[in-house]
């Protein structure tokens, strides 16, 4: 139940299928709207192994198989009347987040949450462990399903999962054996995502759920307990200082190493893609593609300061009806400001004589390389959508790159 238009339930299908399983795969989404995300499972159509059901689901689908596996994005899953309808016929539901937590040794497995931070926090763990030479994998709500790689995992790997407050809610007592990992890694608690929880209470007994199943001699790690630590850093921000700190504390305490030797392993660590990403390791580039509000583009500048005159910004894209005088005021203080897409115009003309309308990201880029001096930042944070000019964020991001690295030669 539930492809996802981004491919998330790709894996998990594809493990399913070498498991010798006949699958019914069903999604609310279109056949156009899945054709990319359906790519790779097509060969297992023209077998007969996979059917698909796309732009809705079919009750007796759900009634008249050996097991329901619902995608954990699948809003309140103790309502979903298709999942009711598995229930009452007896059938088992599962996810998978389950399906891999069952194949684990939950001592070896370190799990994220929180509201801010838990992705780069998880990845920074897995980073520094790899950078010091111990086995480990990144999975759970990022990099895609670990399942058609759980014939890799043996003793020595340690897991490093990011858990979502969604699919903490299936791994917890709601929907069968409760289970938490053997290292909890706690970043902050904040009201979100009541969109799918419909109370605080409900999400933020979620996020307790990955230490509500702990045993003891588990380990909990919370951001709020940890001191603060200067660590060198190509990525900027307070934010990343505080997530660098954390996953510090869990690679020394776990990686039998110093606190020292485990924030040295970060020092390369790029961020994120797309997330004030560093494009090279001077820490003069930053890809922060996935900056669509103006709120964001700010952020993104206040990080890379103090002071705002070394910075050329990129900025602009679609046009959703936002304000971006927000965007255009900052443009005195800065080294240069670069707009692109349809709301380049508009965006130029609010900002005056130290902006300058590009059109296109090409023309951006070079016009920026050709102003900046030694020692400036070049940032992309468009504060808008992409839709004008790329089918999303992702893909304006990875052109930014390609163009850097002609750039660089």
């Amino acid at each position: 139940m539930g492809l996802g238009r981004f491919g998330g339930g790709q894996g998990v299908t594809q493990w399913l299928l070498k498991q010798g399983c006949q699958i019914c795969l069903t999604d609310l989404a279109s056949d156009s709207q899945l054709q990319d995300a359906m790519k790779p499972l097509l060969p297992a159509c023209g077998t007969g192994q996979l059917r698909t059901v796309f732009g809705r689901h079919d009750e007796s689908d759900f009634q008249n198989t050996d097991l329901v596996l619902a995608n954990p994005a699948v809003p309140t899953p103790w309502n979903n009347p298709y999942l009711m309808a598995a229930r009452e016929a007896g059938v088992p539901i599962t996810t998978e987040i389950r399906l891999l937590t069952e194949r684990l040794d939950r001592n070896r497995v370190i799990g994220v949450t929180g509201t801010n931070g838990k992705s780069t926090t998880a990845s920074m763990i897995h980073h520094a462990m790899r950078a010091l030479g111990i086995p480990c994998l990144l999975g759970g709500n990022i990099g895609g399903s670990l399942l058609p790689r759980i014939n890799e995992i043996d003793r020595e790997h340690w897991i490093v999962l990011e858990l979502s407050s969604a699919m903490l809610w299936w791994l917890g007592d709601e929907a069968g054996e409760g289970w938490s990992p053997g290292t909890a890694v706690t970043t902050n608690i904040a009201p979100n995502h009541l969109d799918w929880h419909e109370t605080e209470t409900h999400y933020r007994r979620c996020k307790q759920n990955i230490t509500r199943f702990q045993s003891t001699g588990d380990t909990n790690f919370t951001g709020a307990e940890v001191p603060d630590q200067d660590i060198s850093l190509i990525i900027p921000g307070r934010h990343n200082q505080a997530n660098a700190a954390l996953a510090s504390q869990v690679v020394a305490e776990l990686g039998g190493v110093t606190l020292p030797n485990a924030a040295q392993a970060l020092h390369d660590f790029p961020g994120l893609p797309h997330r004030l990403q560093a494009v090279d390791l001077q820490g003069r580039i930053f890809n922060d593609s996935k900056a669509t509000t103006p709120e964001a583009t700010l952020l993104a500048v206040e990080a890379l300061g103090p002071g705002r005159n070394h910075i050329h910004l990129i900025a602009g894209g679609y046009d959703k009806g936002v304000s971006l005088l927000q965007i255009a005021g900052l443009a005195a203080d800065l080294g240069g400001l670069y707009t692109i897409g349809s709301t380049g115009p508009a965006l130029n003309e609010a900002a005056g004589d130290r902006s300058r309308n590009c059109g296109t990201l090409e023309v951006a880029v070079k016009s920026a390389f050709e102003s900046m001096k030694e020692g400036d930042v070049l940032l992309l944070s468009p504060g808008c959508a992409s839709w004008d000019q790329f089918p999303h964020f992702e893909a304006r991001g990875e052109a930014f790159m390609s163009l850097i690295h002609d750039q660089q030669g």
